[in-house]
């Protein structure tokens, strides 16, 4: 399968997922037990707005290779239609980027950069992006 020749929608549908799941699991690790708690916290990390903040940190410091930023560019500029009425075309399309980015590094097989990627954000930097 090309990669390259999926639908950047798709990827970002595949990011969304992939990304929730190392959400998820990173929180349950932490020791939260109640499902109401990780409901709560994981919305902090997967909201379109956290997302956008932390794609544009990645980019900012230059923590993203140029395939990536292809990737994350042809999310965001893909023509939509509509977006979230809780949040502006620009952030929701910066977040579809940040997502296809994530589908793309999975289904390409690139396993460990998504994993540098989740351990960057995850590991004590979290705080200071968002």
């Amino acid at each position: 399968m090309d990669v390259n020749l999926i639908n950047v929608m798709s990827l970002a549908y595949l990011g969304d997922a992939i990304y929730e799941v190392y959400i998820r699991e990173y929180l349950i690790s932490k020791g939260i037990a109640k499902v109401e708690e990780l409901q709560k916290e994981s919305v902090k990390y997967v909201s379109v707005k956290n997302q956008c903040k932390i794609l544009l940190h990645l980019t900012d410091n230059n923590l993203l290779t140029d395939e990536e930023l292809d990737i994350v560019k042809r999310g965001r500029n893909y023509k939509r239609t509509s977006h979230p009425k809780n949040t502006d075309i620009i952030t929701y399309k910066m977040s579809s980027g940040f997502e296809a980015m994530i589908g793309y590094l999975y289904l390409a097989n690139k396993k460990n950069r998504l994993e540098e990627i989740i351990n960057y954000i995850l590991g004590g930097n979290y705080e200071k992006i968002v």
